[in-house]
C-alpha cells in the first residue's frame, strides 16, 4: 500500500500555484510588510531570524537586506533555488533549508522567527501542528518572539464566501470553500485556468481561534502571546483582517 501523502508534500501545487503565490502586487508589498513585523517583533539590528515556509524567500531576502542574519526553510527545492540565487547575486546573509517545518530545530540559534501567510495549520495531525511551535520555542533563544499570520477563525466567519473567482496574472482563479468538523477545518478546492490549460487542486488547512492559537503557544512553553487584527498592530476585534500572534519565549 502507498503510503499517505498530504496535500503539501506535492511539488505540482507549488510550482503551478507559484505565479498566484507570489504575485506581483504581493512582492511589491514586502518591503511595508517588513517594516510592520519588525515593530512587532521589537528585532534589534543585526538578529538571527528564522522564516518557516519561506518560499522564494520574500520577507528572509528584505530582513537580510536590512542587516539581518536570516535562515528559511520550506520543503520546495524549486522556491530555495530561486532565494539562493537572489541571496548570493546580493550578497546577502541568508541561508536557506529544505526541511519539513515539523522536523527542523536548532536549539537557541533564533533571537525571531516568522511564519506568514497561513503556513501553519497544514498538517492533518493537530499534534504536528503543535509540534511545529514547540520546535520554534526551541530554536529561539530566551527572550525572542514567534509571529505567525494566518486567517482567524473568527474573521473568516465574518467574511466567508463559498466561492468566487479573482484574476491573479496570466491566470483565472475559480475558489470554492467548505467548513469542516464544526468550523475545525476549511476544504480548499482551486481551479486554475490559463488559455485551454486547467489545473485542479484540493487541500484542508485547520482553522484557528486567537483563543486556540495563543493556547497551543503557551503549551509550547512561550509565556506571553498576544493578538493583533493586522500587521500595523491593530486590536483582533469584529474588524480584524488577519490573526496575528506574537509569542515571547
Amino acid at each position: 500500500m502507498a503510503a499517505h501523502t498530504e496535500w503539501h508534500d506535492s511539488d505540482e501545487f507549488w510550482r503551478v500555484c507559484a505565479p498566484v503565490l507570489f504575485a506581483e502586487e504581493r512582492l511589491t508589498s514586502t518591503p511595508a510588510e517588513v517594516d510592520r513585523m519588525l515593530t512587532l517583533l521589537q528585532l534589534r539590528p543585526d538578529s538571527d531570524v528564522l522564516d518557516l515556509c519561506c518560499g522564494i524567500g520574500r520577507h528572509s531576502l528584505e530582513l537580510a537586506r536590512r542587516g539581518h542574519r536570516v535562515t528559511g526553510v520550506d520543503r520546495t527545492a524549486a522556491y530555495l533555488h530561486q532565494a539562493r540565487e537572489r541571496a548570493d547575486t546580493e550578497r546577502l546573509a541568508a541561508e536557506f533549508i529544505k526541511q519539513d517545518m515539523k522536523s527542523f530545530c536548532r536549539p537557541e540559534a533564533f533571537d525571531g522567527a516568522i511564519s506568514m501567510f497561513t503556513s501553519f495549520g497544514y498538517y492533518e495531525d493537530r499534534a504536528d501542528n503543535q509540534q511545529v511551535l514547540a520546535n520554534v520555542f526551541t530554536s529561539l533563544r530566551k527572550g525572542g518572539r514567534l509571529m505567525v499570520d494566518l486567517h482567524g477563525r473568527e474573521n473568516l466567519a465574518r467574511i466567508f464566501r463559498p466561492r468566487d473567482w479573482r484574476r491573479s496574472g496570466e491566470y483565472i482563479v475559480m475558489e470554492e470553500r467548505e467548513i469542516l468538523d464544526d468550523w475545525a477545518r476549511l476544504h480548499n478546492r482551486w481551479i486554475l485556468l490559463k488559455g485551454s490549460r486547467r489545473h485542479d487542486f484540493e487541500f484542508t488547512l485547520h482553522l484557528y481561534s486567537a483563543v486556540e492559537l495563543k493556547a497551543m503557544m503557551l503549551d509550547a512553553g512561550f509565556k506571553t502571546a498576544r493578538a493583533y487584527g493586522s500587521l500595523d498592530g491593530k486590536p483582533y476585534d469584529h474588524e480584524a483582517k488577519r490573526l496575528i500572534v506574537v509569542a515571547t519565549k
